[in-house]
């Protein structure tokens, strides 16, 4: 019995030191960040701030892919099957706690991924295009109930918390608006601002530089709180319409056969990447809060937010389009 625990332990003994090893070598090639959205959007954003640093902090040239579409989760499925060791996804709330109780999808996104590191949240904007006559969340509500059906708010995709946030604001407010569905939030700002589409409720990295040149009028952040970064905007409960928050929160998954090894390296990476004066003053701008999280907190996170939406989505009864 005892010959059996040495040998036991020796291999165990053996497998931390093979992995600390493996670690140490890692990364042996150029690095993949996969990002669910087109360029231009609040997740391709985030990715960028923290890719810009953790390449060369992890000495190896760190691309950033982005893969749009099915909700964001097209990066997530390519990351879940990626088998090259060296690919990680800027994982979005979409991907990860939304689109799996609205989708069919690929791979189980609970099993084939693990949270790594955490990396911020931001909240959502209601932002109207500035050829809708309205200034105040109330002036909305009354254009949309005089002209049901003819509003139509735009998402980055049917499942994205832009596309949660209307739904939860139509409810709220008993109001009929159309939704249009596009590959990103990039395509769908662009009609906004031609007025092609009226409304969004996007994530603020999204729409913080449209705002700031006046291209787009916002009404109210979907946050408990007001953003240092829109201080005269009001949060919809304070316009009126209480019970409606959405946040969009991001972070670093991998494979779930990544060694834990190189998890750690990758999580103390990111770490450091976000205590960077440069990185947090460019997280700043955007309106993002950082929030460091161990591994642990992470994963306990990532399973109380996917429980979350699971049961806003059964409650306000959403489906895909």
């Amino acid at each position: 019995m005892k010959r059996q625990i040495a040998a036991v332990t020796a291999a165990l003994a053996l497998a931390c030191t093979a992995g600390l090893a493996q670690a140490q070598d890692w990364p042996t090639r150029p690095l993949r960040i996969l990002v669910g959205s087109a360029p231009g959007g609040g997740t391709d954003a985030m990715a960028r701030a923290v890719a810009d640093r953790l390449g060369p902090l992890l000495k190896q040239p760190m691309v950033v892919e982005n893969r749009p579409g099915v909700s964001n989760t097209l990066a997530a499925d390519a990351t879940a099957k990626a088998t090259d060791g060296h690919t990680m996804v800027m994982g979005v709330v979409t991907a990860h706690a939304i689109a799996p109780h609205l989708i069919k999808l690929g791979y189980d996104n609970n099993r084939d991924l693990v949270p790594v590191a955490f990396v911020g949240a931001v909240p959502n904007v209601l932002v109207v295009s500035n050829t809708l006559p309205v200034d105040s969340v109330s002036a909305l509500v009354q254009l949309a109930r005089k002209e049901p059906g003819k509003l139509n708010f735009a998402t980055s995709g049917a499942g994205s918390t832009q596309h949660i946030a209307a739904e939860m604001f139509k409810d709220a407010t008993r109001i009929d608006i159309t939704h249009v569905p596009y590959k990103g939030s990039g395509p769908a700002l662009i009609d906004l601002i031609g007025g092609q589409v009226q409304l969004s409720f996007d994530t603020l990295p999204s729409v913080i530089g449209q705002i700031r040149n006046n291209k787009i009028r916002p009404l109210a952040v979907t946050a408990a709180k007001r953003n240092p970064q829109l201080p005269n905007v009001p949060t919809l409960a304070e316009a009126g319409v209480p019970g409606v928050e959405m946040s969009a929160w991001y972070g670093i998954y991998m494979p779930a056969s990544t060694p834990k090894a190189v998890q750690d390296k990758v999580h103390d990476a990111v770490n450091q990447v976000l205590a960077m004066p440069e990185t947090q003053a460019r997280l700043d701008a955007i309106g993002a809060e950082v929030t460091p999280m161990t591994q642990a907190q992470f994963a306990a996170f990532h399973a109380a937010e996917y429980k979350r939406f699971g049961d806003i989505i059964k409650k306000n009864s959403i489906r895909l389009d």
